[in-house]
């Protein structure tokens, strides 16, 4: 292998099976011949390949989990210099997700306007700087967020001005909603993400709170076309409750046959008639767990079959441990100089044990009981969008693991020209682009950021009530009848023909 051909220079100790005592002793002789420029390049590549620490997340959740919101608010705000300047978009949206937990509505309104607005002003620097995105490590680049993390923006913002009772600054988040997914079918292929199931429900819902029967039913079809096609990969079946409200908006809209054809569509199921006898509504939000976390998966590439020697040794003396940045693999890989790694992020799930959310509801009317149902899976979501962009990040990667491998190799040529003879310019060269290489391996890393502030599940109860005074109480249920955290109370008071929108959050 070429490094153990170098290291026979030496007979110094070794790392396993490599002498490396060589590069020890020639640094003094070797790096005063090394231009500056060279020495600033070397360092670019360092820094370029290395991602900021976002180490907060565990406090974060320690918080939820203790149910305070407010702590784990008030460590993402004393995180922002971790977010960096290529990150502030991420800050924006932790920042404001967990405002809305800690039932700050209005304050997490106005920090998801900004994020709104930076993603706009992303898309457009974005398609004038993507010439750059070659040489540019993905977790350096900008983070514009995946587009259903940009679509959850606008969900969440509507749900801060529906539990503002604002329902008309709610309106406007679900217009931005379509105007986002229209623009995402109109510049994405047809098998990526371009609907989002329950955005579209949330929106019609929305519009039919604020009297507006005609664009809900629009939204409602197009949540219910959304869900058929998001079968393969949605991890959500068609929702009882979209079935119920398409039932029922059409006979209040007299759409015969829209009616009759959504009633042989589905057999067996009733609907209640709703606001047209002047009842109230309660529609209870049940967002739970966490959102999942992207991981490093790397691969490496042999060039040759010395390479590959050395990678078949490494992976067996490594294969119950778990693969890392900057490991003693990264370290050998480089040092042999013929091995490409490349590392693509990869979803890990961090599943609610919620199964459904159990709803007792006292009031005028007396005592009802209501529950839960899946609507949105946010990590189902994540893996679709990761899923679809996967193919253009691999390209990226591979071209740039490439640049940066013969870029040492060059580097390495260049300098040896300041050698004084040709065993001095061998020596140079076999140092410099050894380290670099080594350098570039250990360096490689994905693109990790993601919104980890959401949750893996959105469920969603919806029910009439009899106007006047209610006392609700909430409780998750997991798999097993378990119950699953402290109940929660709402006292309210719904008018006649009113919507009240509420929401609760189950770490677990």
């Amino acid at each position: 292998m070429k490094v153990l051909h170098l290291a026979e220079q030496t007979s110094s100790a070794s790392l396993g099976f490599f002498p490396l005592s060589f590069l020890n002793k020639r640094f003094q002789q070797v790096f005063p011949l090394v231009p500056a420029s060279w020495l600033l390049l070397l360092l670019f590549m360092v820094l370029e390949g290395c991602a900021g620490s976002l180490s907060h997340y565990d406090k974060l959740y320690a918080s939820l989990h203790q149910g305070n919101p407010e702590q784990a608010n008030q460590i993402i705000v004393a995180a922002e210099a971790q977010y960096g300047a290529t990150s502030q978009l991420l800050y924006l949206m932790d920042h404001g997700m967990a405002l809305h937990l800690a039932g700050r509505y209005e304050e997490s309104a106005k920090v998801l306007e900004q994020a709104d607005a930076m993603v706009e002003d992303l898309y457009t620097r974005q398609l004038r700087n993507e010439a750059l995105s070659l040489i540019v490590n993905d977790a350096k680049r900008p983070f514009r967020g995946d587009p259903y993390e940009q679509v959850y923006i606008n969900v969440i913002n509507a749900l801060n001005y529906a539990r503002l009772g604002q329902l008309g600054e709610a309106l406007v988040e679900a217009r931005r909603i379509d105007h986002r997914l229209n623009v995402l079918a109109d510049t994405v292929d047809k098998e990526d993400y371009q609907e989002d199931p329950f955005a579209r429900y949330l929106s019609g819902l929305l519009y039919e709170a604020n009297g507006d029967l005609s664009n809900a039913f629009v939204a409602y079809r197009k949540s219910y076309e959304a869900y058929q096609r998001a079968q393969s990969w949605s991890e959500v079946t068609i929702p009882q409750t979209l079935k119920q409200d398409l039932l029922r908006i059409t006979q209040r809209l007299n759409l015969s046959n829209e009616h009759a054809g959504y009633k042989q569509a589905f057999p067996g199921i009733s609907w209640p008639s709703g606001q047209n006898n002047g009842q109230g509504e309660i529609v209870l939000i049940g967002m739970h767990g966490r959102a999942p976390r992207l991981e490093d998966q790397f691969i490496d590439v042999p060039i040759s079959l010395d390479a590959l020697g050395l990678l078949l040794y490494t992976k067996q003396l490594g294969r119950n441990q778990p693969q890392q940045a900057g490991g003693v693999d990264a370290v050998l890989y480089g040092l042999q100089g013929e091995i490409v790694r490349i590392s693509l992020p990869r979803v890990v799930p961090q599943k609610t044990r919620v199964s459904f959310g159990r709803v007792i509801v006292n009031g005028v009317g007396g005592q009802e009981n209501y529950q839960t149902e899946l609507m949105s899976s946010v990590t189902a979501a994540a893996k679709k969008n990761l899923a679809d962009r996967l193919p253009s990040v691999t390209l990226r990667t591979v071209a740039r693991a490439a640049l940066k491998m013969s870029t040492a190799e060059g580097i390495g040529y260049g300098v040896s020209a300041a050698g004084k003879d040709e065993e001095t310019r061998n020596l140079i060269h076999a140092i410099v682009s050894t380290l670099l290489k080594v350098l570039v391996i250990t360096t490689e890393e994905a693109d990790k950021r993601s919104w980890r502030t959401l949750p893996d599940e959105i469920h969603v109860s919806r029910f009439f009530v009899t106007p006047g005074p209610l006392t609700l109480k909430y409780q998750s249920v997991g798999r097993q009848s378990n119950l699953i955290g402290a109940p929660k109370t709402f006292t309210v008071t719904v008018q006649p023909g009113e919507t009240q929108i509420l929401t609760v959050f189950t770490p677990e």
